[in-house]
Order: structure tokens, then C-alpha cells, then sequence
């Protein structure tokens, strides 16, 4: 175990379908945190849901973490409250580095190790059309990818209960120093070998959508 790094400060599922103009005609954005423990499984959060299997959801992005910090900068900017599910997401953290995790970083997150929920760092948040109506900001797809602070996807190593309150662990990263945060912002070639080396060495296990992303800006 690396150290105690941070908390959790809401868990959130969504509250409702919302009406939108893409092509399912409802979005599962609309998250918000609920009262006391809940159950994390291998798809996500207990009663969670997403409208778009296709790019949200699944073991590789079961449950998507945003930071307060990156949320206290956004609200600055767009002078307005970022309160926890705004961006869609299930976790929102105080005191962990997300943005600056490493891709495969594993996480703890519950007071008991032995029965602590585990959580793999995957790939960084891709913003949509969809996250930009809720939004309404003005070109909102860019200047969030090239903000440095998108949040990060997790997949659940061993699922669990948690709750508001819980602490974070870093429990292990595999080394390679690339960051989901710096990724998105910028993907550079040798980066992009960093990581396919790790996964070609057993060191992590890079979910595909991310490793084609590497594949291809490998070969710029």
C-alpha cells in the first residue's frame, strides 16, 4: 500500500432519465449522490444505469471519478456551483490525485482493507455532445479535453460498499508515468509507447479502446 491519500465525498447513480437531442433521446447524466452505503459491482454502482452502452459503462469504465479540486477550479471559471454528479460522475474525491493517476493505478477505497472495494484506473473521461448540452458552456468538448482534469474511468477489481466518508487508498501503480489527466490533453508518441509496453510486459492490462488510441498515436 502506498498511503492514505484522500476521501470519498459522495457516491452517486442517477436520479433520473433526462430528454436529449442525440441519438438514444435520453441521457443517464443526471447523477447525484445517495444516502448511506451502497454496493459496487463489477458494472458499476447498485441501480446505476447508463443510456449509452455503447461509449459509457461497462468493466472498463464502471465507474468514472471526479475530484473536488478540479471541481473547485471549474467553478471559479464558470461561475457556477460543480456539486457532485454534475459531470455524470459516480465518485467524487477530496485529497486523491485523479487526474494525476497513472493508468492501471489501483485504488482502496473503504475503512476495512480486507473488505475495501478495489478500483483500477483505465483511461481518462472523453467528453461528449451529450455532457456539453448538459453543460451549455461554449465549446465545452474542448475545453474540457484540454483542461488536464477530466476525471478517470475505474474498473472494479473487488467489488464492495462504500460511502460518503470512506478513505482512498493508493494501493499500487504500475510505473509507466503516464497520467489519464495528460493523456487526454495531450497524447504524445512516447507516452503512447509507455503504455503498450507496460501492457506488453504484463505490468497492466490496457483496455482496448485505449490501447488502440496508443496504436495509433504510437505511429505519429
Amino acid at each position: 500500500m502506498i498511503s492514505a491519500v484522500g476521501t470519498l465525498l459522495a457516491v452517486c447513480r442517477v436520479h433520473q432519465l433526462l430528454p436529449d437531442a442525440g441519438v438514444f433521446g435520453v441521457t443517464a447524466i443526471d447523477k447525484r449522490p445517495v444516502e448511506g452505503a451502497v454496493r459496487v459491482r463489477p458494472f458499476g454502482v447498485r441501480g446505476d444505469v447508463q443510456a449509452d452502452r455503447a461509449d459509457h459503462g461497462g468493466r472498463d469504465k464502471a465507474l468514472y471519478a471526479y475530484a473536488q479540486e478540479a471541481a473547485d477550479r471549474w467553478a471559479a471559471e464558470l461561475g457556477r456551483e460543480v456539486p457532485p454528479g454534475l459531470f455524470g460522475e459516480n465518485l467524487r474525491t477530496a485529497g486523491v490525485d485523479v487526474d494525476g493517476a497513472e493508468v492501471g493505478e489501483r485504488w482502496s477505497v473503504g475503512a476495512d482493507p480486507a473488505a475495501a472495494l478495489v478500483v483500477e484506473v483505465t483511461m481518462p473521461r472523453t467528453p461528449c455532445a451529450t455532457f456539453a448540452r448538459r453543460l451549455g458552456e461554449e465549446r465545452w468538448v474542448r475545453r474540457f479535453s484540454r483542461s488536464g482534469v477530466p476525471g478517470a474511468y475505474l474498473r472494479v477489481v473487488r467489488p464492495g460498499v462504500v460511502g460518503a466518508g470512506d478513505p482512498v487508498q493508493v494501493v499500487s501503480r504500475p510505473g509507466h508515468g503516464v497520467a489519464v489527466g495528460r493523456w487526454l490533453a495531450e497524447p504524445a508518441p512516447g507516452d503512447a509507447r509507455s503504455l503498450l509496453a507496460c501492457a506488453d510486459d504484463g505490468g497492466l492490462d490496457l483496455a482496448p479502446e485505449l490501447r488502440d488510441q496508443a496504436l495509433a498515436v504510437a505511429r505519429r
